[in-house]
């Protein structure tokens, strides 16, 4: 199972590439992160903008990924919305208006049904 993790607002290209990069930064992820593109829906006439997609697998990626999305949130400067999607779940997280982002992070990777979505 993967975690699809999609950036908005801000300089989302460069953004993108510095979640990659930090990311990959991570012992426990560099093996698990790709950077893809999102499915076209019928209405956009384009290819759809990259996200960032990270293998779940065993030993603790899961939690090892919202630590380090976690504090990748709170280092950002720019008002960006991060959307994790795993799981069935999404839940969008607002660098400047979450206080503890890894609580509402790990719900999504582990299927908690207390998310609200």
């Amino acid at each position: 199972m993967d975690a699809v993790i999609a950036i908005t607002g801000g300089d989302e290209v460069g953004e993108l590439a510095a979640l990659v990069g930090w990311l990959r930064a991570e012992r426990e992820l560099q093996s698990a992160v790709r950077v893809r593109r999102k499915d076209i829906a019928e209405t956009e006439l384009g290819s759809g903008l990259d996200v960032v997609s990270v293998a779940l697998g065993s030993g603790g990626v899961g939690v090892a990924l919202a630590q380090s999305l976690s504090a990748w949130l709170r280092a950002r400067r720019s008002d960006v919305k991060v959307t994790v999607t795993a799981n069935g779940r999404t839940v969008e997280v607002d660098a400047r208006r979450v206080s503890d982002p890894m609580d509402l992070i790990s719900r999504v990777l582990d299927g908690d049904d207390d998310t609200g979505n």
